[in-house]
């Protein structure tokens, strides 16, 4: 009985992961511009780190500094859910720009990753060794990729969803 319990399940979990994915990717492909930057954090914004934020791809703070403005782990985590919003973005402009340069494309799907796994490793980190150096520096290179990302979202939507520009400027 228990073995025909456990093949049931084995059958069953997979087959439960694989439909809600799909019904993910589905409700993924069915967005637009305006409900991707509405899924944005609004509560917290990167502009304290940069001079032109969103228009330069440079931070112009100190690891300690950045470490500060950032509000710590809140910052990082909502930069963290934040690049899992451009990754889509970057996504729908590939399925649906139709003129999009690939390498753009490219640099801000590494982007977004990149920022993503730094996030959990600063994050991991400050669990164990609070605000120390090191999570201070990976906090400054995650916000560092994060400012070029938003830079390169900023032109992608400038050249192909100018009507998208504003309400992504204000979300950010």
């Amino acid at each position: 009985m228990i073995v025909q319990l456990l093949q049931i399940a084995l059958v069953l979990l997979p087959t439960a992961y694989l439909v809600a994915r799909r019904r993910r990717i589905k409700l993924q492909n069915a967005a637009s511009w305006e409900s991707l930057i509405a899924q944005l954090r609004t509560d917290w914004s990167a502009r304290d780190l940069c001079d032109q934020f969103l228009w330069k791809e440079e931070v112009t703070v100190t690891p300690e500094d950045a470490w500060k403005r950032m509000g710590g782990p809140q910052g990082l985590w909502a930069m963290f859910q934040n690049a899992g919003v451009m990754l889509q973005m970057a996504n729908f402009a590939d399925r649906n720009g139709g003129q999009v340069d690939r390498l753009t494309l490219e640099t801000l799907r590494s982007d977004a990753m990149q920022i993503r796994l730094l996030v959990l490793m600063a994050l991991v980190q400050y669990g164990f060794s609070r605000a120390s150096e090191g999570v201070r520096v990976n906090a400054f290179r995650t916000a560092s990729i994060y400012a070029a990302m938003s830079a390169r979202m900023t032109a992608l939507l400038q050249n192909h969803a100018a009507t998208a520009l504003p309400d992504f400027v204000a979300a950010m």
